[in-house]
């Protein structure tokens, strides 16, 4: 079944979905996907020029703030729920790769940063919105999770570390919540082509620095495997973490090479 089968026979019209680290890369092109499927997408991102361009190719609505900062994020969400009535889905997308350092070498400040966003960020998107999920009898929460949550990688101590911790905090929900009719999942996309990618790449630190560009993948395939983990067809991965490394979930969404 492709991902266009899935949105025709469950449509997400209508519904509220909320990105996070939608100004660019995997975020924007979820953003695009899930306004496809007929989708209210609020766009979540810190750059509001950004966002709000988006706004207008994919008449979203625009949410500029820090996820790392609690009362700005939620004050959004609540913003979000009054305009739509509810949110039906979240996806904890936003991330930074930055300090791509020895741990010898790396600022104490950048380091705190990346796990206030890639960790606390997503603590901080789901403490939002699930008291408005389990009201409403259900929604569905993605985290964009990555191969660097289970295994070390040179350089990388804070993404690593951050993102194995939001790979538990998304078990940890799902345990909590799966109760209550919310849908708690993973997306490990493999290495996709974006800025941060090209960060990656610049950095000359750890083997993914030295893949060859042709073997990433274009952000629009975790952008589809995004909307179909929000429709029922994908209930048979509750709780767990979908890897798009794994070529039988490519060959289920039709993404091809």
């Amino acid at each position: 079944m492709t991902t266009d089968d899935i949105v025709q026979s469950e449509s997400l019209k209508g519904q509220a979905v909320i990105i996070t680290g939608a100004s660019r890369g995997i975020g924007a092109a979820a953003a695009r996907a899930f306004a496809a499927a007929g989708a209210h997408v609020g766009l979540v991102a810190r750059s509001a020029g950004s966002v709000r361009d988006l706004e207008k190719e994919t008449g979203g609505l625009a949410l500029p703030c820090d996820v790392a900062d609690y009362s700005d994020l939620a004050r959004n969400i609540e913003f979000m729920r009054r305009r739509f009535g509810r949110i039906d889905a979240l996806v904890n997308n936003a991330g930074v790769i930055e300090p791509i350092a020895a741990l010898r070498e790396a600022d104490p400040a950048e380091w705190g940063r990346a796990i206030d966003i890639n960790l606390k960020g997503v603590f901080n998107g789901m403490r939002a919105v699930l008291p408005m999920m389990r009201a409403q009898g259900g929604g569905t929460i993605v985290t964009v999770s990555s191969g660097a949550a289970h295994a070390p990688l040179e350089g990388w101590s804070a993404y690593c570390s951050s993102k194995a911790g939001a790979a538990m905090l998304t078990r940890a929900a799902d345990l909590e919540v799966r109760g209550d009719g919310v849908r708690v999942m993973g997306l490990s996309p493999g290495t996709v082509a974006t800025d941060m990618q090209a960060a990656i790449r610049d950095s000359g630190i750890n083997p993914v620095s030295q893949l060859d560009w042709s073997a990433h993948i274009p952000p629009e395939w975790p952008a589809r495997a995004l909307v179909w983990m929000c429709t029922a067809d994908a209930d048979d991965f509750i709780g767990q973490e979908v890897s798009l490394r794994d070529e039988s979930i490519r060959a289920r969404l039709e993404l091809g090479g």
